[in-house]
């Protein structure tokens, strides 16, 4: 029979099982030309921001490529990739395998036989992420209200979860990267509610194999007491609740100095503590601007850049935290800036 036809049914065949979610996979192989740098591509449904859609994974020689298509486009790419490039598919579902057997005559075979497997893949890509910090057994993420009592994420808590994976993934980061001796201390400069100061102390204890102890600063008298507690419980001896401000709570010996949502200049503070106490690492997280807005007062030719108060707000956000970052500079720090988190919530500034 004619390849056309065949190619034709075999995309029938596809549109059908990602229609039902039967599909599992479709592989192109067999390639017409020998030298073609391209050697298979595999085909795969995912679901991304709750769209359906066809991930092709281009297999060359030295390198993989990889696109997401909808259905109608993957037809099209699928069609020509048959016509110019591959001879033979292989279309995997949970109902039955098909095979598309051709020649450079343009003859070609659709064979059928029982599926191979019925079990379907897991489509949801964009949720498939790296976690660090596991749920199962988590007694300070369920005391902290995270969890529930079975150890799943509570409704209305994915966002906090998956913002606490992210910092303990920027943080090790960090770490992995700086000269720290063989036991370390880390202080948490505001530290609130601790989730991120108890994730990052599990992920540590976890993984690292260094001898260090955390120490989580915070004026709340009552959140000190409750997060030491929590600290208790989860068997977190390394792990202790000061009260006191940045500006003034005792530090002894501190290797890495964290504040993340200092307000307005207790960022700065957080800096000044750090650089004074000969801290190796530096990570802030700015939350406000306001010393620098309220000194704002451009020139008639810059007046139209802060005419609007967001505006305003963003250039006292990039003139704070740039002059922050020279300042880490100039006291010796090799400096980065990064989004911790989306800046619909929070622009934030990783220094180190």
């Amino acid at each position: 029979m004619p390849s056309e036809e065949n190619i034709n049914r075999l995309l029938s065949l596809l549109n059908e099982s990602s229609g039902n979610s039967t599909l599992i996979k479709l592989t192109l192989s067999n390639k017409r030309l020998k030298a073609s740098d391209l050697n298979n591509v595999f085909i795969r449904p995912v679901v991304i921001r709750d769209q359906a859609l066809l991930q092709f994974t281009y297999r060359h020689s030295t390198k993989d490529l990889t696109s997401n298509l909808s259905l109608e486009e993957a037809a099209v790419q699928i069609e020509k990739l048959l016509n110019e490039t591959f001879l033979n598919a292989d279309l995997f579902t949970a109902a039955a395998d098909y095979t598309l057997l051709s020649n450079k005559k343009g003859n070609s075979r659709l064979l059928k036989k029982s599926a191979s497997s019925t079990e379907l893949p897991l489509y949801r890509h964009d949720k498939l992420k790296r976690r660090l910090i596991p749920t199962e057994n988590n007694i300070y993420l369920r005391e902290l209200g995270v969890l529930t009592n079975d150890w799943k994420v509570k409704a209305g808590m994915e966002d906090k979860f998956r913002q606490i994976n992210r910092y303990v993934e920027l943080v090790e980061d960090v770490l992995r990267n700086a000269a720290l001796p063989g036991h370390f201390s880390i202080a948490d400069m505001g530290s609130g509610k601790g989730y991120l100061t108890f994730a990052l102390y599990d992920h540590l204890s976890r993984n690292s194999g260094a001898s260090f102890s955390i120490t989580g600063v915070e004026l709340r008298q009552a959140l000190v007491d409750t997060c030491n507690n929590i600290a208790k419980k989860a068997g977190f001896d390394h792990l202790h609740f000061i009260t006191g401000s940045i500006a003034e709570a005792g530090l002894t010996e501190t290797n890495v100095l964290i504040a993340l949502h200092a307000c307005d200049t207790a960022t700065d503070e957080a800096i000044y503590r750090g650089i004074t106490s000969g801290a190796e690492v530096i990570m802030v997280a700015p939350c406000c601007h306001k010393q620098i807005r309220k000194q704002i007062n451009p020139p008639n030719v810059l007046k139209e850049i802060t005419r609007y108060g967001i505006f305003e707000e963003r250039q006292a956000e990039t003139l704070t935290d740039t002059i922050r970052a020279l300042i880490m500079e100039a006291w010796g720090y090799k400096t980065s800036v990064a989004e911790f988190i989306s800046t619909e919530h929070t622009p934030n500034l990783n220094n180190s």
